[in-house]
């Protein structure tokens, strides 16, 4: 064991005294690594950001939470083929008579909601103007399942949305923008005026879109019929308390909707029920192939740069070859050799890992920073990226460490 030691010892004096002799080398071999892994890690964490803000904030707030959901077609699909979307295409719409008859049979514990959405102008009355906003046309339950809490004033109650007064509730940003002390609480949406009761807490952006550019108006309110086709609702939602009453609901909503329909037991839906799970089981797949396709395309760096290693440490093995066959003639064994040139290489290339992985950090942080990409950096990465850099190293410099060790020690002295 103590002879090991001092074997590994040498080797690690040695090579450090190689690096040190052959800065330019070094300083090639350590440069290939630290681009190769510095681009690895920074691909990794935003994948892994990504997967992550999907999975928590993405998928929880476009569906809900514990919330089954009614529409007539899928929201998401990647292989639905030609006939699938004819056929979806001639789904009939649900209409909030749908929605309020469904919300009188659902024997689950729950509270169901209905919405539709369009995007238009809301003005308000002194001139400003904010373009683009996402008009929410929904029932009074909406803003509960959505768990949509007022910052200033009140949601829409359940008469207002049933006599479909023009009552409005503002995202953060719409208010701070129309709303001035002193003035009616009045905007003017798709030029019809509407009576602000509230303005919702701060929700955050869903990647490059800002959920504070919503508001929210009662379904049956002026704009009926406006932004869209009258009493149609895009979605109809039902929220449960316990995750685990979920496949019942989505089955008892898939029931009482066929009996709506009126549709034979051979006949297939005319709608599309689902919960979350779906949307992460589709976004599973792709994030897999990301997973793969991503580091895979930036390993090619790291291919480059093992393969200038080796070249590399080719050049020192036929440069030092006297070297090596005084070695020999001096006692050191193959093994000894072989050391001495994988610890020489692993260590510039672990260098080089240490410092990719530093600067990949510090490019996730900068993109993190200045990009909508959300970034997680994995447990693992730190190791993954240092080990990476020392395997590339091992491996690039594997033939020529074996190389070293097969030289014969007198034809190694006579090399010139």
């Amino acid at each position: 064991m103590g002879a090991a030691r001092a074997s590994l010892a040498e080797a690690v004096g040695a090579a450090v005294h190689a690096m040190r002799a052959h800065p330019l080398r070094t300083a090639v071999s350590v440069v290939g690594t630290t681009l190769g892994v510095m681009f690895l890690v920074a691909t990794v964490t935003v994948l892994s950001g990504l997967d992550r803000y999907v999975r928590r904030d993405f998928i929880g707030r476009l569906y809900g939470v514990n919330t089954v959901r009614l529409r007539t077609r899928p929201q998401t699909e990647l292989d639905a083929g030609d006939e699938a979307n004819r056929r979806e295409s001639r789904n009939p719409p649900i209409t909030f008579a749908d929605a309020e008859w469904l919300g009188g049979r659902m024997e689950t514990p729950g509270t169901l909601a209905y919405s539709a959405s369009a995007r238009a102008r809301v003005a308000a009355p002194g001139g400003r103007a904010v373009d683009g906003v996402r008009v929410v046309a929904a029932s009074a339950a909406y803003l509960a399942t959505q768990a949509l809490r007022t910052e200033r004033g009140r949601p829409f109650t359940p008469a207002e949305a049933v006599h479909g007064l023009p009552v409005a509730v503002l995202g953060r940003d719409v208010g701070a923008r129309l709303l001035s002390p002193g003035r009616p609480p009045v905007v003017v949406i798709a030029g019809a005026a509407y009576r602000v009761v509230g303005v919702l807490e701060r929700q955050g952006s869903l990647m490059a879109l800002s959920a504070d550019r919503d508001v929210v108006i009662p379904a049956r309110s002026p704009l009926n019929g406006e932004l869209g086709p009258r009493d149609v609702a895009e979605v109809v939602s039902f929220q449960v308390a316990d995750p685990d009453d979920l496949p019942r609901a989505q089955a008892e909503m898939e029931g009482w909707m066929r009996l709506r329909h009126r549709l034979r037991p051979a006949e297939p839906d005319d709608f599309t029920v689902a919960t979350a799970d779906g949307a992460v089981a589709l976004w599973s797949r792709v994030s897999r192939v990301l997973m793969v396709a991503g580091p895979a395309l930036v390993g090619i760096a790291l291919l480059v740069s093992s393969l200038v290693t080796a070249n590399l440490m080719l050049v020192a093995v036929s440069e030092r070859t006297p070297e090596i066959g005084l070695r020999k003639a001096l006692g050191a064994k193959r093994s000894d050799i072989l050391l001495q040139f994988l610890v020489e290489s692993g260590a510039t290339s672990g260098l080089g890992g240490l410092l990719g992985l530093l600067l990949g950090l510090a490019m996730s942080a900068l993109i993190a920073a200045f990009t909508p990409l959300p970034v997680h950096v994995p447990a693992w990465a730190g190791a993954v990226g240092i080990g990476l850099g020392m395997a590339v190293g091992v491996a690039a410099g594997a033939y020529p460490a074996w190389r070293a060790s097969r030289l014969d020690p007198v034809a190694a002295l006579g090399h010139e």
